[in-house]
Formats: structure tokens, C-alpha cells, sequence
């Protein structure tokens, strides 16, 4: 038969093992793996390079909750879109992103929900899931709101949030987990905490207070909370951005309704040499911890703790983000930076290519239910990531295509860089070229 596209010569990671194979595409789908495959119209050489399956990013910010009310577009102005924040992802090698609710208009409604589904084709480079947002008002109804297509998961803000994006107490959570049956992701602060410590310090104080009063307890606190809820209402929990070894510690009595997602950051940047160096471009919820965190990261990573590992891409622009502590805006560029900064740590054997794998691709579309996604086995998407793990860059301010145009990696080397980014058959970027025009796609959940 003939296909549409054959990768050729690469080295491929497939969820049995890596060999060197061929890998055939059909109607944006993968029709065979195997030697000696042809008649294609169009053949990829992939010599010299690794085939991974699509990267998965199951946590990122595009602030655009799709239409405003007067029919204008959605995001904020030289900030990010989700025209430029898919860019980002795919030149960045993302195949696939999961976009959180806190936009606006809010994605805290059907109709917002589906609007901002409908509104993805066209604009989006990748494609991408949406997240439904848990509310007091609303948690009745997120049973049904979980059900709506495209949606990957109910995310609850249990700390650090705008808008009615809060649920802080107790019986209020309880409430969100008794609607419905998926899992729900929880940003676990805790809001008591937090604002009883608030006073403790004051304006003009150093960046690095930031993680002195989102303290471990603040976070660990939050996850003990969630985590004993969960356990009484049997309803599955994904912990964000788990940056405390106290947390990665308790977690391992909750393997059974509760999975783990590591952040970049979280990995890779220490505290207090982040902020020396960063300033505000450090400040992000949960903050970055010292070393001693960041070990137990790494440990949780190789001993099978961590689930995912995502970028939590929060883009500000450069104003908010150079205020004097505490008025700085928290949050980070890291969509584009996620995988060469993950294949750089690889490249320093931190973690193996089939656990890089695992945590970006297979993780992501096991925990959220992702159809078709997140390995490379016939019948699936025909989503590959293709890596160059020898190739040596230099991450720069000039390459970031987030319209805030900074990254916190800003001049760091890595080893190890995306070649090309194939979403569905079809090839949007090939070294540092985005192809043709957006032609991302909702992504389609086991609800």
C-alpha cells in the first residue's frame, strides 16, 4: 500500500524498547512500524536522529479563553495567544499541550468551555486540551462539565489564584470531588497559610523571601489536606507541580489515588542562586526550593514517583515581572524550553531516553485519558518528536516565540535539541522553520 509519509533511519522509542526501525503514517495516523517500508509520498530521513513520541506539555498558560464578549480575540497583547503559545510549543517540540482555565473569559462554563474547543482550529500550531475550572458556584455541575469534549481535566486552585478561581476550604473541595469521577489536578497550596504569613514580611523585600513565605509547610500542608479528601470521597488526585521532598515523601501511602507531576524548574533550578541571578524571572507558585528539594525531585523521578513533567508556562510581560517583590507576577516562559532543557539533563545522565519518554509523552496521556496519544504503536496519532541528542545550542531571548519574548534560561547551553515536530502526519517544524499554517486540533479524552 502506499502511505502518506515515511520517517526513515531513525532511532525510535517505542513503548517496548528502542530499536532502529521505520515508522509508516496513513490519514494522520501510524499504519506500520518496520524495516523495509516504502511507497510514501513523502519520506523523512531521520539519520542520525531519535524518534520520541509526541511530547506532551499537561500544564501550560496560554491566557486565551477563546472569543471576548465583542467577538474580538482572546489572550492578552504582547503577552501571550494561543496562536503564539502553540508556536512556542512546536518549535519547542510539544506536539500536544494541556491549557489551564485561569483566562480570560474564564474557562469555568459550557458554553465558555466550548466555545474556546471550537475556537482552537485555525489558531492553534499543536494540539491542545482544555481544562475546566473548579469553583464554589459551580462544582455542582463539574460532573458534567468533565464530559464536555476537549476538556482533560477539572483543575481546582486550592491557593494562588484570581477571580472565583479559589477553592480553599475543605467542605468546598469535598463538594468538587463528589461531582463527577476523573481525576482532578489540584494546585495545592495552601490559602490559610499563605495569607497568615503575609504580614511576616514587607515590600522591597529580597526575591528570595518568595519561597520563605510559600514555605514547605504551605505546600505540604495543602497536599496532606487534599490527599485525606481524596482518600474519604475515593476520588483519583493529580498533585501540579509537587516541589517539596516532604510532599514526594507522603505521597508514596497515596500511589493508589494519587499521581505526581514534577516541573521543570523545579528540577533543574535551586534556590537561592535562582533569584541572585534572576530577580523576579525566579518568581513562580510553588516557588523554587534549595537543593535539597530538587534532590528528592530527582529521586522521585528515577524511583517511578513522578507521573509527569511539565513546563507550567505562566508568560508576564517583562514590567510585571521586574517589580519589586511581593508585587512581581509569578510565573514562567517554559513551553519551548521544556524538552532541550530535559534533553540537556538526559545528556547528564539524570534520567534514561525511555523515562524522558515516559514522563513527556506516555505519562501525560496515561494520567489524562488521551486518546490516541503519547506512544508511538500503530493506530495512534502520528505525533513525533525528533530530537537531535548530540546537537549543542544556546538558549536566547531572540528564539522564545511567546509574545512576553523572555525565558528564565535565557543564554544557558544545553545538548540536545528539537529537529523537527511531525503533529498527525504532518510536519510543522523542521529545524527552527515552522511549517505551513495551524492546524492544531482539540484533543478528544476517555471521559
Amino acid at each position: 500500500m502506499a502511505y502518506d509519509l515515511i520517517l526513515k533511519n531513525g532511532t525510535v522509542v517505542l513503548p517496548w524498547g528502542i530499536a532502529e526501525t521505520d515508522i509508516a503514517v496513513s490519514n494522520g495516523r501510524i499504519a506500520a512500524i518496520g524495516t523495509g517500508l516504502n511507497a510514501a509520498g513523502q519520506i523523512f530521513d531521520a539519520k542520525n536522529l531519535h524518534i520520541l513520541p509526541g511530547v506532551i506539555d499537561p500544564h501550560v498558560h496560554f491566557r486565551d479563553g477563546g472569543p471576548l464578549a465583542d467577538g474580538s480575540e482572546g489572550g492578552i497583547p504582547g503577552v501571550e495567544n494561543l496562536l503564539s503559545g502553540t508556536r512556542g510549543a512546536i518549535l519547542g517540540g510539544v506536539t500536544t499541550v494541556f491549557d489551564m482555565p485561569n483566562t480570560n473569559p474564564p474557562g469555568t462554563d459550557a458554553a465558555t468551555l466550548n466555545a474556546k474547543r471550537d475556537y482552537i482550529a485555525g489558531r492553534a500550531w499543536c494540539d491542545v486540551g482544555i481544562y475546566a475550572g473548579a469553583t464554589k458556584e459551580n462544582a455542582d455541575a463539574l460532573g458534567e462539565m468533565e464530559t464536555i469534549e476537549g476538556v482533560c481535566a477539572i483543575k481546582l486552585f486550592a491557593g494562588s489564584s484570581t477571580g472565583n478561581l479559589m477553592v480553599e476550604d475543605d467542605a468546598s473541595i469535598e463538594r468538587v470531588m463528589r461531582s463527577g469521577h476523573r481525576r482532578i489536578a489540584f494546585h495545592s497550596e495552601d490559602e490559610y497559610r499563605l495569607q497568615a504569613r503575609a504580614s511576616l514580611f514587607k515590600c522591597d523585600d529580597p526575591y528570595s523571601s518568595h519561597a520563605l513565605w510559600r514555605d514547605v509547610e504551605c505546600a505540604f500542608l495543602g497536599t496532606r489536606r487534599i490527599l485525606a479528601l481524596a482518600r474519604k470521597t475515593n476520588r483519583p488526585a493529580h498533585i501540579l507541580h509537587v516541589s517539596t521532598a516532604e510532599e514526594l515523601g507522603y505521597i508514596g501511602d497515596f500511589r493508589d489515588i494519587c499521581s505526581v507531576e514534577v516541573l521543570l524548574n523545579h528540577l533543574v533550578q535551586v534556590a537561592p542562586d535562582c533569584y541572585d541571578r534572576l530577580g523576579g524571572y525566579a518568581v513562580m507558585n510553588p516557588p523554587i526550593r534549595d537543593q535539597r528539594h530538587a534532590d528528592a525531585a530527582w529521586a522521585a523521578v528515577n524511583n517511578g514517583m513522578v507521573d509527569t513533567i511539565a513546563s507550567d508556562h505562566a508568560p508576564h510581560s517583562r514590567a510585571a515581572k521586574e517589580k519589586p517583590w511581593p508585587t512581581c507576577a509569578s510565573g514562567l516562559t517554559g513551553v519551548q524550553t521544556l524538552l532541550p532543557m530535559m534533553l540537556d539533563q538526559l545528556n547528564h545522565q539524570k534520567l534514561s531516553l525511555t523515562r524522558l519518554a515516559d514522563l513527556m509523552s506516555a505519562g501525560p496521556a496515561r494520567i489524562y485519558g488521551a486518546r490516541n496519544k503519547g506512544r508511538i504503536a500503530t493506530g495512534f496519532d502520528a505525533d513525533f518528536t525528533i530530537i537531535d541528542l548530540k546537537k549543542t545550542r544556546r538558549i536566547e531571548n531572540s528564539w522564545i516565540a511567546s509574545q512576553c519574548g523572555w525565558s528564565p534560561f535565557d543564554n544557558q547551553q544545553v545538548t540536545g535539541w528539537p529537529a523537527a515536530t511531525i503533529i498527525r502526519g504532518q510536519v510543522a517544524m523542521r529545524e527552527d522553520e515552522v511549517l505551513g499554517e495551524p492546524s492544531g486540533r482539540h484533543v478528544s479524552f476517555n471521559a
